[in-house]
């Protein structure tokens, strides 16, 4: 005991004199206390937020009083607390009316989003809601309605419209564990989602409100450039420049996600960086071409206030999406360390970003894009300090191309694991696909984009215009041809749930500690989670909530108990089994047999059975007998059952299903409602008591 007293104490000593090192390690353990929040089973109440506030009042007495050698954990405390509040506040800050149920019937809202739908549809996102038969109170304060029988309606910003459309709440993970859109959605304040087949009928032209003036000159400027721009490369270019990615297609997104360069159509700190950069430069070099200018004025102040000025309308213009907000947070820090003399791109300004960025919005922490972004940028700034070191024995001509390859490997390999996990995909040639589209970008695309926006006033921006289309031609060239070579994307399994933080926060101390046994510790823990990783099982069972669909895993593979149909749950259970198969592939796999609406599948000593359609009921309760497992789609209309029964009621309760059979042939279950917990934005009384109260 004395022995390890010493050691804490002198690892104590250490921190309090290396303190003036930590700033990188903020955010982390900031984000320690939001992924507390985030993974509770129970909204934290009252109680929770008044003993965190208590813990930060102790930690801020014990930093101003206490020995220095405790000054260092007095911070850390603090800061596990207060990322802890923040997530708190900001889920009740954003609390709005979810549907209680589903919709049939007449929709009034104003155009406040336009983009697509996962099965390519056209999609709007109304606000100022009103709903027949629906309280105010209730009424959700968005929704969003894809447009499967208008794809061909150019709605404007600001329009009101009315429809009939079919809402739902928003879905709950369609696994155990699975991506949680009911959080997403709670977050984005999007109460209901839904589709219309009928044409959408215009009320009111779009008016002069000041809040709808970015989206409205986003789309002007969208479709301006759109007609200047034939086919998938004027939507691209349009996508890079406004955020506005209505006219990008199905398959443009998937060859690009194929290829590793879909980061490079959502609006991040890349292009962020490349605008600002460009600018910067623009600027500064200019001002250098004019002698009594640049020997009166601090040229690089001046640049940085420029670039600053353009990051800004960029983010008027492409809207405040999360990623455009953080792209904006991040090059502003680094503009800003410009103007106060210190360095621009360093650990501790992508740390004060970072704060920044999850004290705004800490439900960003759990998103990929918010990972993929710092982990690429903290991955870039330690190569390149490095880098520094070994520059000088690389010739000179090869250095610009060294340096371009390092950059590629850096942030690949910290973004690898990240996409991995999300979208359980690895790009196999994404390395190539970034060493020839990224420079593009850089040197032509954007720096055209900026040049045909200061032109475009004179009528000049033609040429620029030019050069823009054809390097985003050339971009869209590369993903297809990338995306279409042979072994191009490795499916992979979704990881356990404890993957991700192991492997992030061991990949973190490696790149931030100095110390040699934190660079151990933390390699091990990336080397335990990739482990873990690799050894994952699969449910054997997958139930669909509702009981719309039924997944069996079989040596093959998944087989499932309808060729179509719940199209979006079938994608998103195979891709999690790191399976590449369409829906039709799995359901020819036959574990299933039967008739439509009346299939089986064996499952150890019991029958599986799946019953849908208008018949479903009587089925059910002509299979419901002992060793039987029946799935029903609809609800149970008969007396006590005698096998274990799955009906629209029970799934509502739970979820969706991950059902197995123990050693001794029991059926165990996991509800997706266990792991996601009773929170806000998927416990309906909960909800319906924080806002009438």
């Amino acid at each position: 005991m004395v022995a390890a007293a010493r050691r804490l104490g002198s690892l104590l000593d250490d921190l309090a004199a290396s303190r003036g090192d930590l700033l990188p390690w903020a955010p982390v353990v900031f984000a320690l206390g939001i992924g507390a929040f985030f993974s509770a089973s129970e909204e934290p109440g009252v109680a929770s937020a008044l003993l965190a506030a208590v813990g930060i009042a102790a930690g801020l007495v014990l930093r101003v009083r206490g020995a220095e050698r405790w000054h260092v954990p007095a911070v850390a405390l603090v800061l596990v607390l207060a990322g802890l509040l923040a997530s708190m506040a900001r889920t009740q800050m954003v609390a709005a009316p979810v549907l209680a149920d589903r919709y049939y019937g007449p929709v009034t809202g104003r155009v406040v989003g336009i983009d697509r739908s996962f099965s390519d549809q056209v999609r709007l996102t109304l606000d100022d809601v009103t709903l027949n038969v629906v309280a105010r109170s209730r009424t959700p304060e968005r929704v969003r309605i894809a447009l499967h029988g208008d794809d061909g309606f150019a709605a404007e910003p600001g329009q009101l419209v009315r429809l009939v459309a079919h809402l739902s709440p928003p879905d709950s993970p369609v696994e155990p564990g699975g991506f949680d859109f009911q959080r997403i959605a709670w977050y984005a304040r999007l109460g209901a989602v839904g589709y219309t087949r009928d044409p959408v009928t215009i009320l009111a032209s779009a008016q002069r409100e000041t809040d709808v003036w970015a989206f409205r000159a986003r789309i002007a400027l969208s479709r301006a450039m759109q007609s200047r721009m034939e086919g998938q490369a004027g939507a691209f270019a349009a996508a890079l420049m406004t955020g506005d990615r209505s006219g990008v297609s199905r398959a443009t997104t998937e060859a690009l996600r194929d290829s590793n360069l879909s980061h490079l159509i959502s609006i991040s700190g890349l292009h962020m960086g490349l605008l600002t950069g460009f600018v910067f430069a623009l600027c500064r070099y200019g001002l250098a071409l004019v002698p009594p200018v640049a020997l009166r004025l601090d040229t690089k102040k001046i640049a940085a206030i420029a670039a600053l000025l353009a990051a800004c309308f960029y983010l008027f213009l492409a809207g405040p999406s999360v990623a455009t907000r953080r792209a904006f947070i991040m090059a502003a820090v680094m503009l800003s360390a410009v103007l106060l003399d210190r360095r621009a791109l360093s650990l501790r300004s992508v740390a004060i970003a970072a704060m920044i960025v999850l004290g705004l919005e800490p439900e960003s922490l759990v998103e990929p894009g918010f990972q993929m972004s710092f982990g690429a940028t903290v991955a870039l700034i330690v190569a390149f300090q490095h880098w520094k070191g070994i520059a000088h024995r690389v010739p000179s001509l090869l250095r610009p191309a060294v340096a371009l390859c390092l950059s590629s490997l850096a942030a690949g390999t910290a973004t690898a694991p990240i996409a991995a996990a999300h979208f359980n995909r690895i790009a196999e040639y994404g390395f190539v696909a970034n060493l020839a589209a990224v420079p593009l970008m850089g040197l032509a695309v954007m720096p055209a984009g900026v040049i045909a926006g200061l032109l475009a006033p004179l009528g000049l921006a033609g040429p620029a215009l030019w050069v823009m289309e054809t390097g985003c031609r050339l971009i869209l060239t590369i993903a297809e041809t990338v995306a279409g070579l042979d072994g191009a994307v490795i499916p992979v399994p979704a990881p356990a749930a404890s993957v991700m933080p192991l492997v992030s926060l061991g990949a973190i101390a490696i790149a931030l500690s100095r110390a040699r046994w934190l660079n151990l510790l933390g390699a091990s823990g990336v080397a335990l989670g990739l482990l873990s990783w690799s050894l994952a099982e699969r449910p054997l069972v997958l139930v669909a909530a509702e009981g719309r669909l039924v997944g069996v895993m079989t040596e093959r593979g998944r087989a499932l108990s309808k060729e179509t149909g719940a199209s979006f749950v079938a994608s998103s259970w195979l891709e999690a089994d790191g399976d590449q198969a369409e829906q039709a592939e799995a359901y020819a796999r036959k574990a299933f047999v039967g008739i439509r609406g009346k299939v089986s599948a064996g499952l150890g000593p019991f029958t599986l059975w799946h019953v849908t359609g208008k018949l479903a009921a009587r089925r059910a309760e002509d299979l419901c007998r002992p060793g039987a497992i029946v799935v029903m789609e609809g609800y149970w209309h008969g007396g006590r059952p005698q096998c274990l029964l799955y009906d629209a009621q029970s799934l509502a309760r739970t979820g969706a299903l991950a059902l197995g059979l123990d050693q001794s042939g029991r059926v165990q279950q996991l509800a997706a409602r266990d792991l996601s917990g009773k929170r806000l934005w998927n416990d309906r009384a909960l909800r319906a008591w924080r806002l009438d109260n």
